[in-house]
Parts: C-alpha cells; structure tokens; sequence
C-alpha cells in the first residue's frame, strides 16, 4: 500500500509539473520543472544501465524514458525495478534449492545411464540437469494430448478417479462453461475427502470473480493466488507472472503443456475460432519434479510447507523408451534455464529445427543460433499464427523474420485459427513441449515450466502433428514481406525496439 501511493504521488507531481508548471510558475518554475524531469530521468537511466542488465533492455528502457518522460517513469516504477525481484525471488530460489536438497539427501543428482544417447544428447541432458536441478528420468511415459477437447476430456476423467490429492495451477483460468465444470469436480472431490489445491496467477485470471473463488473455498479447496495485491495495476508484482500450467494427481499423474482453462481454449470464441493448441500427459518418475515444483510454488504462495513422502513418491513407469526431464525457470533462477536449454538443443541440430510458437521475441543469442542452423545448411522452419490475439508482440515478432527469411528459414503462417503450441523439436529425436514461449518474457520474466524429451515415442507424435500443421499453414514468400507497405514496417520496427519489455 505505501508503495502504490508513493507512485501515485511521484506520478502526480510529475504530471502536475509537466502540464501546468509554466502557467503556475511563470518561465522560471518552468525552466526548474524541465531541470527537474531531466535529472529524475537521467538519474533512473544511470540505475538502470548500472544494473548490468541485457544491452537491449536498457537501450529500450532509456529510450522510452527520453522520449516519452512521464509514460516512461510509470512503467518504470511498474515493470522496470528489479528491487522486487531481488528481494522476493532470492528467498524463493533459496528455499527451492533446499527443497531439491532435502529429496536427494546427498545434495547431488543421482547418476542416471547415458549410453544410449548420443553425444550431443548426453551434453544436453547433463547441461539441463545442472541449470535446472531436476533429474531427468528414465522411468517416465509420456502421452501428446492435442488441442482442448482431448486435453480436457482427458483431466476430467484423471480428475474423477483421485483418491488423496489434486494439485492445480493455472496462468488463466476462467469461469466460463469449462472452468465451472471443472470446478465442480474439484468441489466434489473435496468434500468427498480429497485434499485439493488450487492456484491460480492474479494478472492472468484478473476476471475470475471472488464469489467463483469463494464457492470452491467453502467446499474445502486450499486456493492459492500468485501475485494477489490490493492495488494490482500499482505493483511491480504485475511484471513478474506465474505462467505454469500444471496438474498433479495422487502424485501419479501429471499434465503440463500450453493449454489454460477457458472456452477459447475448446474453439468456442467467436473471435479466435479454432484454438490449436498442444498439451501432454505424464506417468512415472518425472511426476514427482512437477509435484516438487508445485509444492515449491505453493509454499512461496501461501507459507505452506508440503514436502512428505505420500507427495513424493511416484509410482516407477516401466517399458520406458528415452528420457524425460521436467524443466522448471523463472525470475528466481539467473540462469535463463530454459532459454539456455532452447539454444543448446538449436546449435546441436545436425538436420532439422522445429519451431512452433504464438510470440517470437527472441533475444540475439537465440536469433543468431537460427540463423547459423540455416546457414548451415539445416532445416529451421518456424511455425507461427497467421492472425494474432496481442497486436504489439505480433508486429514485433515480424520484425525478427526479415534477417532468417535471408539465410533460408522457413517461416509458415497458421491459418486454420490460432496457433498456441510451444513445441521446439530438433532431428525428430529431442523435443521440448510446455509454458515457454520464444520470447523474453518468457525468458527472463516469467515462471514457465517445460518437460524436456530425448528420444521418447511422444516426439514422433509431435513430428507428425507438426507436419499436420503445416497443410494449412501459408510458407512466407521472402519478396512479398519485404514488400510490404511502410507503415507496416514502421510498426514492426517500432514495436521491436519495445520488445525486451514485452
């Protein structure tokens, strides 16, 4: 509360100089309110680039500063401090490393069997085990789940059959025909003695309304709000959001993918019509890592700590080909983990490179990582909506296309409705499917969570999925986007310098 009225106030002052310090003032005031405005942003630009932050986001900070003062100052003490951060997100990463600590005793992954990948697979499956503290499993099956019918009809009926416990956490979540229906479940569920727990993001499903909460806590169900303040719009909490998408069930089941909870997300909008959208099913051992981040993300939420064995102890797939590894990133870990993992798996390609994605706000790192795979001579396609649903990212996006469509990307546009999927697969042999899109938000800012397969049978179900799409997907003719009007171009230009706050 002292921090949203303190900005109100700054703002105010700023805004009251800037307006009416002339005419109040006369011509001196004026000259101090001018003095005055340029210091403050001067002062907040040296902070900023003192910070040792990515190059483009500060040149895209100071940029917004200079030429627009106040707007700047207000997203600045909105989005752009990272005092929050270090003072919420240090303690979080700390507590999650003890978490991981406490499940292997030793403080140290247990080996796992690496001979039957190959080189570059072993370097990658050790490299994402290191950054991301998870163990990749060998005793996990995986099932791809496509678009929401599938996908909810699946949850629904995994739903009804738990016993000791759900686990939920949503982005969105809405309560519209789906997001009652399972909500019914999930009251049922607990007064039928099942302990449920329920969370959700406070920028995400800001229109969920409280009777709708209020209902599900009466029946019994724990609710969880990540980022829930008074004041929302006046909180730099607004900047960092939980992205994730899981479903724990009797710590056997699990569900991670691109999918929220809304009508939209069954083809039921009016204005996005056909939602493709890629969601998958886990059994086995990789369980207990999405349970564990759960738990992690609870305990942050609510102060609850839940980290006894009858939670973690998944029950061992067998027959199982590959590994899989549950990829957990976010604000609280300085690694990029899973921008880290998306740029190892593209510059180990030795034939293909797989891209679907609703945003493509890469950072240079991963655009020069596609751009050297086409170059040499390796199949990079990228598959993106043809319409968007957030203007802004979608001209920025364009923007990035011009310099892969030189070095022979292939970029297709979905047009059979919107393209949701977060699919990233490299010579048929290792995927990546979950909450991560390819942009910096979800790079940087987000909590995103990813399941990472190497040679699993799922990923042959992604390839042909992927193939499917790309019959009603338009390839983009290099001349014709070049071409297009200049006001065009000015947006896409004008929106990319923006894109490292997006």
């Amino acid at each position: 509360m002292r921090r949203g009225l303190q900005i109100i106030l700054i703002v105010a002052i700023l805004i009251a100089f800037y307006y009416f310090g002339f005419g109040v003032f006369g011509s001196f005031g004026g000259t101090l309110v001018s003095i005055f405005q340029t210091l403050t942003v001067i002062t907040i630009g040296l902070a900023i680039f003192m910070e040792n932050r990515n190059p483009s986001s500060t040149v895209a900070w100071i940029l917004v500063l200079a030429v627009l003062p106040v707007v700047g100052l207000i997203l600045y003490f909105l989005l752009g401090q990272n005092y929050f951060k270090r003072r919420k997100f240090d303690k979080k990463a700390e507590e999650d490393r003890k978490s991981y600590e406490r499940i292997d005793h030793s403080g140290k992954m247990l080996p796992r069997d690496l001979s039957k990948f190959t080189p570059g697979q072993q370097r990658l499956l050790q490299m994402s085990q290191r950054i991301a503290r998870t163990p990749f499993s060998m005793a996990t099956k995986t099932r791809i789940l496509t678009n929401g019918e599938e996908t909810f009809s699946t949850l629904l009926k995994e739903l009804k059959k738990a016993e000791h416990h759900i686990h939920m956490e949503y982005y969105i979540y809405r309560a519209d025909d789906i997001g009652r229906e399972i909500q019914k479940t999930l009251i049922e569920k607990a007064r039928a003695g099942v302990d449920v727990r329920f969370m959700f993001d406070a920028v995400g499903s800001l229109g969920l309304p409280k009777f709708f909460i209020n209902e599900m806590r009466e029946a019994g169900v724990h609710v969880g709000i990540y980022g829930e303040v008074k004041f929302l719009a006046l909180s730099s909490r607004v900047n960092y959001r939980n992205h994730r998408k899981i479903v724990v069930i009797d710590g056997k089941i699990g569900f991670i993918g691109g999918l929220n909870v809304g009508d939209e997300y069954l083809s039921r909008s009016t204005t996005y019509g056909f939602w493709r959208d890629t969601h998958m099913l886990i059994t086995g051992e990789a369980v207990r890592s999405l349970q564990l981040i759960f738990l992690q993300d609870w305990q942050y939420v609510t102060g609850e700590k839940i980290m006894s064995p009858e939670y973690l102890s998944p029950e061992l797939a067998e027959g199982c080909k590959g590994a899989v590894q549950i990829v957990p990133s976010g604000p609280d870990n300085e690694r990029s983990t899973l921008k880290n993992i998306f740029f190892a798996m593209i510059t180990s390609a030795k034939k293909s490179v797989w891209l679907a994605t609703p945003y493509f706000i890469p950072d240079e790192d991963i655009l020069t990582a596609l751009r050297v795979a086409a170059m040499s001579g390796i199949d990079v396609r990228i598959l993106f909506p043809a319409k968007p649903d957030k203007r802004l990212p979608f001209f920025a996006s364009h923007s990035y296309f011009p310099s892969l469509l030189e070095v022979g990307v292939k970029i297709f546009e979905y047009e059979k409705g919107f393209l949701h999927s977060k699919l990233l697969i490299v010579d048929g042999e290792v995927a990546t499917i979950g909450t991560a899109n390819m942009d910096m938000r979800s790079f940087h800012l987000n909590f995103e969570v990813n399941a990472l397969l190497v040679q699993t049978d799922s990923i042959a179900t992604l390839v042909k999925e992927f193939e499917r799409d790309l019959l009603f997907a338009k390839m983009i003719d290099k001349e014709t986007f070049m071409n297009k009007k200049i006001f065009v171009r000015f947006m896409e230009s004008a929106a990319r310098l923006l894109s490292p706050l997006l």
